[in-house]
């Protein structure tokens, strides 16, 4: 019997998956990294810290603090963002560093794993940001087309 290492039976496994097979473990992942938040943390941990609107997320990952990426995400609560965070650092994505300082600083960077998703999730992003009125006019044709049924009265 030949002697296998962890990697090579990692990646032996990792051949066998199909998310478009119910019981598949890979649709965890797909849910997770589909999450709008998830998507949208992943995409801005860049380089370039202000975001005027309209502008793209350019340049490479840095490492971001806490506060940083709040104001980014309008929108976002306290709650969602820490469980977020935490939820990428669980999964290897991010990293989160604790500088001894007064108070404390606390900065969250993409790991390998999640840099080779985020340029995914940039360009995601970027996709929703220039279709969303195409997307909004397919809807609208849709609704003239299939009018909602009627309210029944109470």
């Amino acid at each position: 019997m030949t002697t296998r290492t962890a990697a090579e039976r990692r990646a032996e496994t990792a051949v066998a998956y199909d998310a478009f097979v119910a019981q598949c473990p890979s649709r965890e992942l797909l849910a997770r990294i589909s999450d709008k938040w998830v998507a949208l943390v992943l995409a801005a941990l860049r380089t370039d810290g202000s975001h005027p609107f309209g502008a793209d997320c350019a340049g490479t990952p840095r490492p971001m603090r806490y506060s940083e990426l709040s104001r980014l995400l309008a929108g976002v609560s306290q709650k969602m963002l820490t469980q977020t965070l935490r939820t990428l650092e669980r999964d290897g994505l991010v990293s989160r560093t604790a500088t001894a300082t007064v108070p404390v600083t606390v900065t969250y960077e993409l790991t390998d794993l999640g840099f080779s998703l985020h340029e995914t999730m940039r360009a995601l992003k970027t996709w929703a940001e220039t279709h969303l009125d195409d997307v909004h006019a397919h809807r609208a044709a849709y609704d003239a087309r299939h009018p909602a049924p009627a309210a029944r009265p109470a």
